[in-house]
Parts: structure tokens; sequence; C-alpha cells
């Protein structure tokens, strides 16, 4: 009897897995919650398409491009907590500074978009490392999945706190209502800081879960890794940022001027982070069913996620009918679950213990700086030519699944 009560108790691995995930729903309340209405709120304080892509892309390039320092450092001082928390506080403090901004100050919030990406910069080589070493103990894939899924009911709960808001705000400019939901993602922000540091204090030593390798293994970008880098940044390349999906959807849906006056009541500026939320429980759903298919299939699942996923642009951006755009959004929701969940499970099974938070960085870093390429030029095709947008986004995509195939056969 003794032993079957030992096989139900939950392992420290997991708990802190769990632990770890509650973090991350909190946090992804503040930011994921500004995420659902930043785009809107670029346009409202006069930023251009152009602009908001730009702005999206170089907040992605310095997020990401800055993680392979991060790393570096997390790798050779072992400070895994240290550099965590720091981040995370500078992550979101960020987002509530939002409703500070004046009502033409579009450049300032795009400075403070800035800010938030450093305070994640630093803390997701460390952060993903200490999953890591957890993550190693129970399935990769599915615990990254599990981490996903509870960062992303955060991505819901952060969305539908605002439209809460939006709803029980009924006085004021659209300009004031949206700078009171900033200021209420202040609570989730503070949630975020003391769960943190209770974590901290429950776990002091996660790179206990993992054994220490019999001999040190130096990084080397094997030729698996390198392909596998070139098929993610093929991805990050096309994968449209929401924020622009999100300003398409508020010019064309939300008013008669876009010419869909029957179907506006359905997609409104109260509404607009209700879609948001779907998308992000789609992400949930997504993260957890990938993850575990990653433990049994390896890379070969983010083949089947990108098909899936990859078409997502026509629907959202050539579609004419309400429902064709939400099917959009939710191929988005999967490619974004895949992303989350798999991309970094694979990192794990790649890269040694010893230089883990090193191989986290080269891998966001590679993202970070596409997706910045991506973002801009995007942005740009839109104002251009919207089909020719939507091919690029379509082929680039499609363009990564070589290079995964690859990686997996060098493996």
């Amino acid at each position: 009897m003794e032993n079957n009560k030992n096989k139900k108790r939950i392992s420290q691995a997991m708990l802190f897995i769990i632990f770890f995930g509650i973090v991350s729903l909190f946090s992804d309340m503040t930011h994921e919650g500004a995420s659902s209405i930043r785009g809107a709120y670029f346009t409202i304080l006069g930023a251009s398409a152009g602009a908001i892509g730009f702005v999206s892309g170089l907040g992605e390039l310095i997020g990401y491009s800055m993680r392979y320092v991060f790393g570096r450092i997390a790798d050779k001082r072992k400070n895994y907590w240290f550099m965590t928390i720091f981040g995370y506080v500078i992550d979101v403090l960020a987002v509530p500074a939002l409703a500070l901004v004046g009502e033409n100050g579009w450049i300032a919030a795009a400075i403070l978009l800035i800010i938030q990406r450093m305070g994640k910069a630093i803390k997701k080589p460390a952060k993903d490392t200490i999953m890591s070493f957890a993550a190693s103990q129970e399935g990769v894939g599915k615990s990254f999945g599990i981490q996903e899924m509870l960062d992303q009911i955060g991505a819901f709960l952060g969305p539908v706190l605002l439209y809460l808001v939006m709803l029980f705000k009924t006085t004021g400019t659209t300009f004031e209502i949206y700078s009171t939901c900033f200021a209420v993602l202040a609570i989730p922000g503070a949630i975020t800081i003391i769960m943190l540091l209770i974590t901290r204090k429950k776990f002091p030593n996660p790179e206990n879960f993992e054994p220490e390798a019999k001999e040190f293994v130096p990084f080397e970008m094997k030729k698996s890794f390198k392909y596998y880098i070139m098929g993610i940044s093929l991805f990050a390349f096309g994968f449209i940022d929401y924020s622009l999906v999100i300003m398409h959807i508020s010019r064309n849906f939300t008013s008669i001027a876009g010419g869909l006056a029957e179907t506006s009541s359905i997609i409104n500026s109260g509404t607009i982070p209700l879609l948001y939320a779907g998308a992000m429980l789609v992400d949930a759903v997504a993260a957890l069913i990938f993850g575990y298919m990653y433990d049994k299939k390896g890379v070969k699942v983010l083949v089947l996620s990108t098909i899936i996923s990859a078409p997502f642009s026509a629907f959202v951006f050539l579609g004419k009918s309400v429902p064709m755009v939400i099917f959009g959004v939710v191929l988005w929701g999967i490619g974004m679950g895949a992303q989350e969940s798999i991309l970094k499970a694979a990192v794990t099974t790649m890269v040694p213990k010893s230089s883990r938070a090193t191989g986290y960085g080269i891998f966001e870093c590679s993202f970070g700086i596409f997706w910045f390429l991506g973002s801009w030029l995007l942005g740009v095709l839109y104002d251009v030519s919207v089909p020719v947008m939507v091919v690029v986004s379509v082929v680039a995509q499609i363009a990564a699944i070589p290079m995964y195939l690859k990686s997996t056969k060098l493996r």
C-alpha cells in the first residue's frame, strides 16, 4: 500500500513545473492582456501600420537577440534565479506603465514596449534553463506543454479581465478606457512577482533535478541544431505578429466604414480582447497536445503543426466574413501553441545541461532577428499589397518544413 501511495505522489520536479507554470499564468495575464489591445492602442495613439510592424518587430529583435548575451552570462555565472527574477520585475512593471502614456504618445509607448521586451530577454534563457532541469525528468515535451498550457490560461484570463474593464467603464474616451485597462494589469503583475519569490524559496536549487553529465560537454553547433535554427528562423519570419492581426481586424471589422456593418456587432472595440483570449485558449490546448506528441515523435511534430497553422494569414487578412477571420485566429493560436512548447523542448534534447542557456540564447536570438525582419517587411507589405503579404507569410513558414526534417535525419 505504501508503494502505491508513493507512485501516486507528485514528484518534486513536476511540482516545480506547476509552480513555475502558475508564475507564467499571472505573467501572461499581464503582458498578453496588453497584447490583446496593444495594436488597437497604437492606432489610437497615431501609429501607422508600418510603424506598428516596425515597433513590434524591433521589440522582438531586442528581446530575442539579447537573449544570446544573457544566456551566455547565465551559463557562465550560473545565477539563474537572480536573472529570472530581475527580468520578470522589468517585464511586468513596463506593462502597466503604458497607462501613463499621453494621447499622442505612441513613441513613448514604443519605448515601454522595448523595455518590456528587454525584461523578457534577461529572464528567458535563465527561466527556460531552470525549467529544462525539471523537464528532463518528466518528459520535455509534456513538461513544456503543461507549462505553456498554464501560461496560456493566463493569456486567456488577461484579455477577459480587460473585456470586463471595458464592459464596466462606460465613461471616458476610448483612449481613457484603454489607459485604465493597462493600469489594472498592475494587479496580476504584482501577483507574478509574489509567486516567483515563493517558488524561489521552495526550490532554491532546481539544477539538482537533472544529474550532472559524467564529463563536461562543451557547446557545439551540430549540423542538426543548425538546420533546426534555420527552420525556426523561417517560421519566425513568416509568422505575423498579433499586433498587425488585431490592427487589421479593428480597422475592417469594427465599423461600418469597413463595409461589414451586418457583422460589426460581433467584433467591436469591446470584444477585441475576447478574440485574443480565444486564440490563447487554442494556444493552451495545442501546446499540451503537441507537447505530448513531441515526446513520441520528436521534431517531426513541428511539420504537422506548421502545415496546420501556416495558412492562418489568408483567412485573417483575405477573409471577407467574421467566421473566416475567427478561423484564421484559431490557426494562429495553434501555431503559437506549437511554437511555445515544441521549440523549447527541442533545445533541451539538442543541447547539454552545462551550456543549455547558451543554446536557448542562440535559438531565441535567431528567432528574434527573423521575427523582427518578418514583422517589419510584412507590416510594410500590408500598406502596399495585402495578398503579397499573405503569400510571403505562408511561403516562409512552409519553407521551414525541410529544415525541420533535415535536423531530424542528422540527429
